[in-house]
């Protein structure tokens, strides 16, 4: 099941309140469980270099099916995962990705979100995956 307009718009509104909530401008994507772009959204003022950050960000997360943050700790120098962020026309690995899983357990889309610190970056992209689903994967095969 993919990520529907809807429920793209319901997290893209949530994130924008948590935004305002924190007094920052972002930019809000969200992609499908193919990782196309299903809804974004820029906030007044928000850095025009961070459209692109969001929707990667959302892309990432969706890829590996983990937060970008966690991808982050593993391509550090001589980590698992170092240079990943080379492949796939270019991933982003610091905070701000999460992906969505729906209520069966099936990671349906992700969220990315950029324009402030990578903490605030997390923050409003939890809230905006929050308000459609969980953000957790089931122990049992998730991958579209």
């Amino acid at each position: 099941m993919h990520v529907t307009i809807k429920e793209a718009q319901q997290a893209i509104e949530a994130a924008c309140a948590k935004a305002d909530e924190i007094s920052t401008q972002m930019c809000i994507a969200v992609v499908d469980s193919g990782g196309n772009l299903k809804a974004f959204y820029r906030m007044d003022d928000a850095w025009v270099g961070s459209i692109d950050i969001a929707q990667k960000k959302a892309k990432t997360a969706l890829f590996f099916g983990m937060p970008t943050g966690q991808i982050g700790k593993l391509s550090q120098p001589g980590g698992p995962l170092y240079g990943i962020e080379h492949s796939n026309d270019g991933l982003i690995t610091f905070p701000g990705g999460i992906p969505i899983v729906d209520k069966d357990g099936v990671m349906s889309g992700a969220i990315g979100v950029s324009g402030s610190t990578v903490e605030n970056d997390h923050t409003v992209a939890e809230a905006g995956a929050r308000a459609i689903g969980e953000t957790g994967l089931p122990e049992h095969p998730w991958r579209t």
